[in-house]
């Protein structure tokens, strides 16, 4: 992971949007009314904290730049340089200084004017003493105008630049401009670099990434460089120079031996000679590309001596033993060789950075706790190292040039994707090879299940079909000979009762089903058929081999009674009537009620009206102003019984926290 991210770092705003962002927040988040009659302690204070507030506003926001812009002290020497580079280290410096200043000089004129506000002595005071507090904050702020402005710019930059870990395994590509190092960046990484056919194509350092031996590497494509002196060189060219000088990575030195590039090879080499210096103590290695364009045999011998030398002073640079130093070629166009130069890089740097390892103070610390076991023989039998057969014979055909084949292959030679079918069954580990094509491969008892099905299976379920049609046709046959005509009487009778009966059930059937088994139970005056009587229970009963004569009798019995009942009621009613008459013939005087029961109708005053003992009530008018409060109090009950999930229900139509108006600058308390 990179040890700097610099797109964490927050926008750097203009001196007017930093004054307008402290001094709203002010207004918004402290008190603004004072009102009449306050103590001069009271004031006071109010001032005070817009001034302390503010003052906090700013350092807090000036603090947060201060931290987030990287210090060029304690950052790593590549990005120091690099900042150097690219921004200037003393401008970068002054600007973060100057920023330094305007917190400390804010904070040491709030402090001052906190102090004169202890001793304001009317509010007229006091608030130009917060006006002036005010001002000189703002002025401060004013004149950091040109400083905020830099630092922005500065942030934008480096929001864009690469995030390289100066101490991971690296290869570094390196070179005169347009040799092809964005083109092996290409090939042996991820990134996307432009390439174009033109000096100077990467202005900028890339960085990549790929995986080798089971490791992240990243890979830097630094700017072209030229051979002319260090003070003459651009910020483009610097940013190489940076980057050879502080990051510890694999140096791949690349040369265009085709000279398309613009630059012969002396000049190539001249330019490696150069900058040599800064290729100490670093894996190095040459590699001459384009070889597409123009072989290495066929360079002239001063070119090809002034290459053998290169590679030479590269071995040596780098520390590797004699014999090491063979120049490495590639065609990025036709990516021959690009893999083989990024083993070796890789290779080399990893020896490198094991051997100062080995070389540095931490590795004694670690020596004496390492130990090797060696397990002591346990008899005199020799058991040298061997190579399992089957490994060996493997390795005898990869060395002989004999490559497996393949499914791929086998697909080529077929015709290629979408004509080509594998062959999945011939991997099939039977008994019998014979049994890998078979409709059903499967085996029960070390048989095919296929072995079992009859030949003649066939044959026997069409003889089997044939008979199956010849019943059916019979029995169709039997049923249209048998008509109603050749029926008796009797047989008739039975017939249509049995019809009926099914008819009578199918009916019942479909009535229950419409109405869900959800049907009330029928009064008597609405059974039309008058199923529910005595002699249709008595049959029924009689059917299930019960004696229904106690059933039918007492039935009959509480029709009798209710029928008597009946008759008594209407004899005694008309007795009543006709003793209601006075003796000479006139009918009595009418009884006198309150207004609310003459309001009722004639019957339910009538029945309301009759006495009823044990109520509690004196008379008819109490038990009629009862009644009328029992059926407002279930009044409410019944609406709300008949209120379903679809009714719209508003328990509160102006709700106090959407009309109880907007809370003020300051305040927190709506109400």
């Amino acid at each position: 992971m990179p040890l700097y991210s610099f797109k964490t770092i927050q926008i750097v705003p203009t001196s007017k949007d930093f004054i307008d962002i402290v001094l709203s927040r002010t207004q918004r988040q402290t008190p603004t009314v004072v009102h009449n009659g306050w103590a001069i302690n009271r004031i006071r204070q109010f001032y005070m904290r817009k001034v302390k507030f503010t003052a906090t506003n700013w350092h807090e926001k000036l603090t947060k730049i201060l931290e987030d812009f990287p210090k060029v002290d304690d950052v790593h020497p590549f990005y120091a340089d690099l900042l150097n580079v690219l921004y200037d280290r003393d401008h970068y410096k002054l600007a973060l200084g100057q920023l330094h200043m305007a917190r400390s000089l804010i904070d040491k004129v709030a402090q001052d004017y906190v102090r004169l506000l202890k001793y304001g002595d009317s509010l007229y005071r006091c608030k130009e003493l917060k006006r002036a507090a005010m001002g000189r904050m703002c002025t401060v702020m004013k004149k950091q105008g040109p400083s905020l402005a830099y630092l922005e710019q500065v942030r934008q930059h480096m929001s864009r630049l690469p995030s390289i870990d100066p101490n991971t395994r690296t290869l570094l590509v390196c070179g005169y401009p347009n040799v092809g190092k964005s083109s092996f960046m290409n090939k042996v990484t991820r990134a996307d670099v432009d390439v174009q056919p033109y000096a100077f194509t990467t202005k900028s350092l890339f960085v990549g990434h790929m995986d080798h031996r089971y490791l992240r590497w990243q890979v830097i494509d630094t700017p072209g460089l030229l051979d002319r002196p260090l003070e003459e060189r651009n910020t483009i060219e610097m940013q190489s120079i940076t980057a050879l000088a502080h990051l510890r990575a694999a140096v791949l030195y690349i040369v265009d031996i085709s000279e398309q590039c613009g630059f012969t090879i002396a000049q190539q080499a001249a330019l490696f000679h150069a900058i040599k210096p800064l290729f100490a103590n670093k894996p190095l290695l040459v590699v001459v590309n384009k070889t597409d364009v123009v072989a290495l045999d066929a360079l002239a011998p001063e070119d090809r001596a002034v290459l053998d030398e290169m590679a030479a002073e590269a071995a040596r640079a780098s520390g590797a033993p004699a014999g090491e130093g063979a120049l490495l070629q590639m065609s990025t166009l036709r990516e021959e060789g690009v893999m083989a130069v990024k083993q070796a890089a890789c290779d080399q740097l990893l020896a490198s950075r094991v051997e100062q390892k080995l070389q540095g103070k931490r590795i004694q610390d670690v020596a004496h706790r390492m130990h090797v076991a060696v397990p002591a023989p346990r008899d005199g039998m020799a058991r040298p190292p061997v190579i399992p057969p089957g490994v060996a014979a493997a390795r005898a055909r990869r060395d002989a040039g004999d490559k497996r084949r393949t499914e791929k292959d086998v697909q080529e030679e077929q015709g290629g994707a979408g004509v080509y079918s594998a062959d999945l069954r011939k991997g099939y580990q039977l008994k019998s090879d014979e049994w890998k094509y078979d409709i059903l491969p499967e085996i029960i008892d070390g048989h095919n299940v296929l072995d079992f099905v009859d030949a003649d299976i066939e044959a026997r379920l069409e003889a089997l079909e044939r008979e199956e049609d010849a019943l059916a046709a019979a029995a169709a046959l039997e049923a249209e000979e048998m008509e109603e005509d050749h029926l008796t009487p009797e047989q008739l009778a039975t017939l249509e009762e049995i019809r009926a009966r099914k008819g009578a059930i199918v009916k019942a059937h479909r009535m229950k089903k419409a109405v869900a088994n959800n049907q009330a139970v029928l009064p008597r005056r609405a059974d039309a058929e008058r199923t529910a009587t005595t002699r249709n229970m008595k049959s029924a009963l009689e059917r299930m081999g019960l004696d229904a004569g106690a059933a039918v009798a007492r039935a009959r019995s509480r029709s009798q009674s209710r029928v008597g009942r009946k008759r008594a009621r209407s004899a005694a009613a008309s007795a009543g009537a006709s003793a209601a008459m006075d003796v000479d013939g006139q009918p009595p005087k009418k009884r006198v009620h309150s207004s609310k029961s003459r309001s009722m109708s004639r019957g339910r005053s009538l029945s309301m009206a009759a006495p009823a003992e044990g109520k509690g009530l004196k008379d008819a008018a109490q038990r009629n102003r009862a009644v009328k409060m029992g059926d407002r109090a279930q009044r409410r009950m019944g609406k709300a019984a008949r209120r379903g999930e679809g009714d719209r229900h508003i328990p509160d139509l102006k709700p106090k926290h959407l009309f109880s108006g907007k809370r003020g600058i300051g305040k927190t308390d709506r109400r």
